[in-house]
């Protein structure tokens, strides 16, 4: 692991913002390090507003698509809401059917076949269409490269609406809307919003035209939220102020399917994290295992009985999906070591019978072993389908659009993307996405890194200082939890290592005559020597609460130690 110590921020400037908000210089330097340099965005940051929400109108189409629904509504057109199979596509799609049902009864659903129709919009989807008389479809998380099959519905009479946030290619679809804010001729004025978040929007825009506050469509935002969450898009601004209405919703009126996928956790309060590691993974099993469909009909359902009965379905795919994923990863990390491939700048494994549902996680579980750009294929139809993840820094797509002679269709993010190619050219983009990135990864990139964002002492560490740690919550990208180093630490005598195979640490740490303070390193049990070894040493962890028989206490979760 790489330690970095992010650069202190001006001190005249730290004093001044501790000063007006009367909070330690920690707290202040914590706050200039996300661009937070005045008392009124203090406020903004620990206090979101719905004034913090921009006119959905400033986004290119937006006028056109309220038009065209608008006048579907009036002639009673059949509306077809369609979207992707993931957390961020389902969700959409669940958030704008409900929403459009409220005026309408001439308001259908259609979520893609992972493994016959592939990801975004598909021909299957458009003849479902034509078949049925839809006239207008809606598409959500998908559709912004769509260009011959949005083409192929307008021969059939059939309109689109587009709601996506993912990079346009140079030509945009013959819709009747486009709403992307990453369109290079949009200048809304936030651009990373989710999928779910564009559509969100659109609702707030069909709303503003009949005078209702945005405030009203709260209900909606444990949707919001959890797309959010699960599709890693940065939680600043627009993205901030929505999770964090939207984690309100779910705590506190959370729709019926939310409330029986959460009511076993013993946690009264939900953060972003639980959403991204519990409600989203079994959103995300259905359209992994089974079909998105489910996850529409658990996040759509008002009756709570209905819901528990879907749930428990949901629960069963998420069991089938976490057996599946630890099997391939297994898999796939002995292809490696059997292609004698351990030290490539890349890995990319193939095997024609691994579950497209889940080829996506274990690339993300492949880079726990080998840091590096990772691509996990199988076969699909009469192609090889892929997933790809990347490493902190390293822009994936751009690699895979330097091998695109190679690729059929791709798609997705710096840091995620889907691909697919014909089985004859697997030899040749293997050698070819790892010659691209031999050439393009940096040094640096190649070891994992953790960013520290100060060094403090333990006495700062107080129930008041992590009060305000709290509020800085919704954490994730642009406003991840604070990391923190603390040097000439030492063990006090109870260090030892814990878990079922003895690999996790737990310590109680004292920095000269300090407090004590309990550690817990997951993974870090290989450390102990260093705890042991009666020197001081430095350690680098975050802070959280742990609650024993009742009584809460702060402890430290530990990410690194050094001697």
């Amino acid at each position: 692991m790489r330690w970095t110590l992010k650069p202190k921020p001006d001190s005249k400037k730290t004093v001044n913002l501790a000063t007006e908000l009367g909070v330690d210089k920690a707290i202040a330097e914590l706050l200039l390090q996300r661009g937070i340099e005045n008392f009124e965005a203090a406020k903004t940051f620990f206090r979101p507003s719905w004034s913090d929400l921009h006119d959905p109108f400033l986004m290119k189409d937006m006028d056109k698509a309220v038009d065209r629904i608008e006048d579907a509504i009036k002639n009673n057109e059949q509306i077809l809401v369609f979207g992707d199979y993931d957390v961020d596509g389902t969700s959409s799609v669940a958030l704008m059917a409900s929403y459009l049902e409220t005026k309408s009864t001439q308001i259908s659903t259609y979520i893609p076949d992972r493994y016959e129709e592939g990801y975004g919009v598909s021909y299957k989807g458009i003849d479902f269409a034509s078949d049925n008389d839809f006239t207008l479809i809606i598409a959500l998380d998908c559709g912004v490269k769509a260009i011959d099959k949005v083409a192929y519905a307008k021969k059939k009479g059939i309109d689109f609406i587009i709601c996506d946030h993912h990079r346009p290619g140079k030509k945009l679809p013959s819709a009747v809307a486009v709403l992307d804010p990453k369109r290079s001729d949009c200048t809304y004025p936030f651009k990373e919003l989710c999928g779910c978040g564009v559509g969100f929007k659109l609702i707030q825009a069909l709303a503003s035209k009949e005078g209702v506050s945005v405030e009203s469509l709260v209900g909606y935002l444990d949707l919001v939220a959890t797309a959010i969450g699960a599709d890693i898009v940065p939680i600043v601004g627009e993205n901030r102020t929505l999770a964090y209405f939207g984690l309100q919703t779910i705590n506190s009126k959370p729709r019926p399917g939310f409330k029986a996928l959460i009511k076993h956790m013993k946690k009264e309060v939900l953060t972003i994290t639980d959403v991204v590691f519990n409600i989203a993974p079994r959103i995300n099993a259905a359209g992994r295992m089974k079909h998105g469909n489910y996850a529409v009909a658990l996040m759509k359902e008002t009756n709570f009985k209905n819901a528990e009965a879907a749930a428990a379905e949901i629960e069963l795919f998420n069991t089938n999906r976490r057996e599946a994923d630890k099997r391939i990863t297994q898999e796939a990390l002995l292809q490696i070591e059997q292609l004698n491939e351990t030290n490539n700048a890349t890995s990319v494994v193939y095997q024609e019978d691994w579950h497209k549902g889940v080829i996506g996680i274990v690339a993300s579980r492949l880079i726990e072993t080998y840091y590096r750009p990772t691509l996990v294929f199988t076969k699909s139809g009469d192609f090889l389908a892929a997933s790809a993840r990347s490493v902190r820094g390293f822009d994936v797509y751009n690699a895979l659009e330097n091998c695109s002679h190679l690729i059929e269709q791709f798609g997705g993010h710096m840091y995620a993307a889907g691909l697919t190619i014909k089985e004859e050219n697997y030899p040749a983009f293997k050698a070819a996405f790892e010659a691209e990135v031999s050439a393009t990864l940096p040094d640096h990139l190649q070891t994992p890194e953790i960013k520290i964002d100060s060094e403090i002492n333990f006495d700062s560490i107080t129930p008041k200082f992590y009060r305000i740690l709290k509020q800085f919550a919704p954490f994730g990208p642009q406003n991840m939890s604070p990391v923190f180093m603390t040097s000439g630490v030492q063990d006090t005598g109870y260090g030892k290592c814990v878990g079922e195979d003895q690999t996790h640490l737990r310590v109680t740490l004292a920095q000269k005559d300090s407090q004590k303070i309990v550690g817990i390193g997951f993974g870090l049990g290989s450390d102990l020597p260093i705890i042991k070894s009666k020197t001081s040493f430095k350690v680098v962890y975050s802070i959280d609460e742990n609650e024993w028989n009742g009584r809460v206490s702060l402890q430290l979760k530990l990410k690194g130690i050094k001697s």
